[in-house]
């Protein structure tokens, strides 16, 4: 049974706009004089409210054996991206920390299709140049360039994401192995959470700070990544991924609007090259192995 396009629309962009919103609710959570809540606390907060919002979608759908359907090298990706993420935001705005992410998570899945033998394109090239122009740009000294620590951390966040979405390619039931990678990750928060005194100080959370951490686990994560994997079904590989390109672009327009951020003009050019050089990228990868028809 076919799917109504404007449905396909709806849930692709209700999607998308919780991925933006993970960036704004970390944001606002951690960003400096904030003193909402300390990094390590909202990362396992996020980590266990997403597992719990996922496991009662998976109960409310009627699953009784999706327990065993991630794996362990998934929770510890899962669990670096998440505690990057988190690690990162304390010190950059959100707009550049999504701009980051995004860059690296489509830098790294495309690097790993070059180390695995893959052959690009002159346009391929090309875009990838242009994108790691925009993240060398976005680095380099200036009085408006990012936290070098916190740009580091959030590119780690990224290169995790992209390993765990490769991981993720292919497996029978998505849902039920993000729920079971969530519910992995949870013994890595509990160290995270015991060692995290020695380098951040005395962990703190005020009310305000945790319910930003479970709005963007249970709600921004968990149901989120719902919505965006009962769009995938209904999208071709290429249209999923030029999607994802608006995702920096509304996690930027909502720290200006939302959270008093500025918007450099390093961040508009950068950001512009880095967004267009992937899209260039995954163009040329699409021509060369055009996605099956559904």
């Amino acid at each position: 049974m076919n799917t109504p396009l404007w449905k396909t629309g709806v849930l692709t962009v209700l999607a998308l706009l919780g991925f933006a919103a993970n960036s704004l609710l970390c944001r606002a959570a951690l960003e400096n004089g904030a003193w909402r809540i300390d990094a390590a606390s909202f990362t396992s907060i996020r980590l266990a409210s997403g597992a719990i919002i996922l496991w009662l979608l998976l109960r409310m759908r009627g699953n009784k054996n999706a327990a065993r359907r991630g794996s362990w090298g998934s929770g510890l990706a899962l669990f670096a991206y998440a505690a990057g993420f988190s690690l990162a935001y304390v010190r950059i705005p959100a707009g550049v920390g999504a701009l980051i992410l995004f860059g690296c998570v489509q830098a790294t899945m495309l690097g790993i299709g070059l180390f695995r033998g893959e052959r690009p394109r002159a346009l391929e090239w090309l875009g990838l140049a242009m994108a790691l122009g925009g993240l060398i740009v976005l680095r380099l000294p200036g009085a408006t360039a990012p936290d070098p620590l916190g740009a580091t951390l959030m590119a780690g966040a990224g290169v995790a994401w992209g390993i765990y979405s490769l991981r993720g390619r292919g497996n029978a039931d998505p849902l039920a192995a993000t729920a079971d990678n969530f519910l992995r990750s949870m013994p890595m928060t509990l160290i995270l959470s015991l060692l995290a005194p020695l380098f951040l100080g005395a962990p703190r959370a005020t009310v305000e700070g945790a319910g930003l951490a479970v709005a963007s686990g249970a709600l921004a994560s968990g149901v989120g990544y719902s919505l965006w994997y009962a769009a995938l079904p209904h999208l071709t590989a290429m249209r999923a991924a030029v999607v994802q390109l608006a995702v920096p672009v509304v996690a930027a327009v909502g720290g200006v609007l939302l959270l008093g951020e500025t918007l450099t003009a390093r961040l508009v050019g950068a950001g512009s090259a880095l967004l267009c050089g992937v899209f260039l990228a995954l163009l040329a990868r699409q021509r060369k192995a055009p996605a099956p028809s559904r």
